[in-house]
């Protein structure tokens, strides 16, 4: 680990010189990649140096405590303590930093919200978790934009697909995808009894042309007019855009604009991630059927949460927490819950490189 460890600072140190080259500054696209690689590079590096320190200023002080009278001993060995505490937790975030990355996580995210069982309780939910997302990317700086939106009469939402990006985006919202669970009294319901419905969310990476091609002979694409919930906002020409991947049979709609060019944009960029997934959930299946995971696979039929609002309560089953403040999640306060996740799933990553070793 520390051989990795010493020619990582190297190259942290060979990068930083370059940032500095004149020559390498006027070249934009070289600067911008290089600051990049610095940018990842430095959380590794501060705990690195943090690490060395310590330990460099425990052999000091005890070195120090040859000779010495008692009360100066004493006073060494607490600040040795203090030291040791240091070096251990900067090598539990070197262990961490050191896990093999998400290289998805850098990416912006294309997330798809669909009402499952309960009828418009469920498409009313499917609203409420949209805004939920939508009001967690604003405290983060992330820009929502809506790709394709299918409203019901009431307010509800059918279905919902929408883009989130920024920096990071992916990382944050990936252990979202699964089936999220809703256990409240519906405003329709007289009786006051409580409800059960049920959401489905899917989060995919954003994936560019670049990365993943579509064969153009592949695709079948369609055009139509679109409308909104009982005739609302029906554009008169026909700007709507269907496209269907043929070997696959993936079928994607965008009508949030009124330029066929913007809406066929849009809908390319779902596909892309949408075939782009299939195929590495192939790829993956047997390894994640046998990774007992307690963040989960992110399989959409998997119930990972419970939001219980008689009770204020809101319960993610993969990691067996509970918090109860309920208003304050639907309203965007999601961090609690993501870190939880992300911990959890950097826990379990750890003990599987322990295994391994």
């Amino acid at each position: 680990m520390f051989e990795k460890l010493i020619a990582t600072y190297e190259k942290y140190e060979d990068i930083a010189q370059k940032l500095i080259d004149p020559v390498i500054c006027g070249d934009i696209s070289v600067y911008t990649r290089l600051m990049k690689e610095y940018k990842d590079l430095t959380p590794l590096m501060t705990q690195y140096l943090a690490y060395l320190k310590a330990k460099k200023e425990i052999a000091e002080a005890e070195e120090m405590k040859n000779g010495a009278d008692p009360d100066f001993k004493a006073m060494l060995q607490d600040e040795i303590e203090v030291l040791k505490e240091v070096v251990q937790k900067a090598g539990e975030e070197i262990n961490i930093l050191l896990l093999p990355r998400d290289p998805n996580d850098d990416k912006n995210v294309i997330i798809e919200i669909r009402g499952g069982a309960g009828g418009e309780e469920a498409s009313l939910f499917a609203n409420s978790l949209y805004r939920m997302y939508s009001m967690y990317a604003e405290t983060k700086r992330y820009k929502v934009e809506v790709l394709s939106l299918n409203e019901t009469e009431l307010g509800g939402i059918k279905e919902i697909c929408f883009n989130v990006s920024g920096d990071g985006a992916y990382s944050r919202f990936k252990f979202e995808s699964g089936v999220h669970r809703v256990q409240r009294v519906p405003e329709t319901e007289s009786s006051g009894r409580i409800h059960t419905s049920t959401v489905t969310v899917a989060v995919l990476p954003e994936v560019d042309e670049i990365e993943f091609e579509i064969n153009p002979d592949d695709l079948q694409i369609d055009t139509y007019r679109s409308g909104g919930a009982g005739g609302q906002h029906v554009n008169k020409t026909e700007s709507a855009i269907r496209i269907t991947h043929l070997p696959t049979g993936t079928v994607v709609e965008c009508q949030e604009e009124r330029s066929q060019h913007k809406n066929k944009d849009k809908a390319m960029k779902v596909l892309r991630s949408r075939i782009l997934e299939q195929q590495q959930q192939k790829q993956t299946a047997e390894i994640a059927a046998e990774r007992k995971s307690q963040v989960g696979s992110g399989d959409r039929s998997e119930r990972i949460r419970t939001y219980n609002f008689p009770q204020g309560r809101v319960s993610d089953h993969r990691i067996g927490l509970t918090i109860y403040k309920i208003d304050a999640i639907m309203n965007g306060d999601l961090d609690e819950l993501i870190d939880a996740l992300i911990t959890a799933d950097r826990a379990l990553k750890l003990g599987e490189s322990v295994e391994t070793v």
